[in-house]
């Protein structure tokens, strides 16, 4: 059982997670539910394989059209590739929130 609430990320992200390159995600509502100075445990998505924890820093509601390039480097990304992949996983651009994180090991 873990003793954080879990948050996965796609496998893709895990190195630039784990080397601080990725201080950011962007979320729809069902995901930004965190509070700053919640610890998450973190899984890969599909596999569930645990990759470390993570401390909330905050929480903010971002419109799409508002993702800059400071966003994008924070995902460790350009924007025009941070743009894409919302749009793969939210489809319907639902309203979007940015977690920021560090990791703690």
């Amino acid at each position: 059982m873990p003793t954080h609430p879990e948050f996965t990320f796609f496998s893709r992200f895990v190195a630039d997670i784990q080397a601080g390159r990725k201080t950011i995600t962007i979320r729809d509502e069902s995901e930004a539910n965190w509070q700053p100075g919640q610890r998450l445990a973190l899984f890969t998505n599909p596999e569930h394989q645990p990759f470390g924890t993570i401390e909330v820093l905050s929480v903010k509601a971002v419109a799409f059209d508002e993702l800059n390039d400071e966003h994008a480097r924070q995902e460790n990304m350009t924007l025009p590739e941070l743009k894409q992949v919302i749009r793969d996983i939210y489809p319907a651009l639902p309203p979007l929130y940015v977690i920021e994180f560090k990791v703690l090991d």
